[in-house]
């Protein structure tokens, strides 16, 4: 069941990171699903804030892990970009979520999904 309405729907932020080598992909990926499609007029499509620069992420993997970057047991630091977008509807988001998961080279995703308020 979709939380949204015709004459206003609710929005999600999508925020996620990714290695910058996988960055068009995922956006790709989320675009497609629907995400960063702003309502109205403007037909504004692909929309999103993306830090290139800067991020750092890191992990240590566990005993059962099968980490794409890294190895079992050792702590990882691995540059990342972070995207936020918006997502109309939570079926947008749900979708945007799923493509995410299949385009990114990570066996865990690290990425938020928070409910909008509009005021």
């Amino acid at each position: 069941m979709s939380s949204s309405t015709t004459s206003n729907p609710t929005k999600y932020q999508l925020s996620f990171y990714v290695p910058p080598a996988n960055l068009e992909a995922c956006k790709a990926a989320i675009f497609a699903a629907g995400a960063g499609r702003y309502p109205g007029s403007g037909n504004y499509t692909e929309v999103c804030y993306t830090i290139v620069q800067g991020g750092v992420g890191q992990f240590r993997p566990g005993k059962d892990a099968n980490p794409h970057i890294g190895s079992v047991g050792e702590l990882e630091t691995v540059e990342e970009a972070r995207v936020e977008t918006l997502c109309v509807g939570e079926d947008v988001a749900r979708a945007a979520v799923a493509a995410l998961k299949e385009a990114h080279p990570y066996e865990e995703v690290a990425y938020q999904v928070f409910k909008m308020e509009d005021f």
